[in-house]
């Protein structure tokens, strides 16, 4: 049996899987995630989509950071999504929480799952 190929999730599909707000593509998104669920799709999610998506979520649906954050763990933890460095990113979200901006809770996130030092200006993140 052939393996199905990967296919890069982009924002748009985990927003409106996320926040709902228009049905018709909730549906199709849910669509896609049962699909992969069932191994029929192979759904590869990027650090930099969960970065745009937190950045939306925030700015522009005024969703809370421990709702984002509690959302992310639920979601990239599901083990039929492929997840390029899930162990960052799941990591990452009690320095979000902390008010730490996306990136630099990654950076954080990658110094503690790596061990290897961040060169920053920053003095916050210099002592966390």
């Amino acid at each position: 049996m052939n393996q199905p190929s990967q296919t890069i999730v982009d924002t748009n599909i985990i927003l409106r899987f996320l926040v709902k707000d228009q049905p018709q593509q909730f549906n199709q998104a849910k669509k896609w995630f049962r699909l992969a669920q069932k191994g029929r799709i192979n759904l590869f999610i990027v650090p930099l989509v969960i970065a745009e998506c937190c950045f939306v979520l925030e700015s522009f649906y005024k969703v809370d950071r421990d709702e984002i954050a509690q959302k992310f763990q639920v979601l990239l933890g599901q083990r039929w999504l492929r997840v390029n460095q899930r162990l960052v990113l799941q990591n990452l979200w009690p320095f979000y929480q902390q008010g730490f901006h996306f990136v630099d809770s990654y950076l954080l996130s990658w110094n503690q799952v790596y061990q290897q030092k961040i060169l920053t200006f920053d003095e916050r993140m210099k002592h966390s």
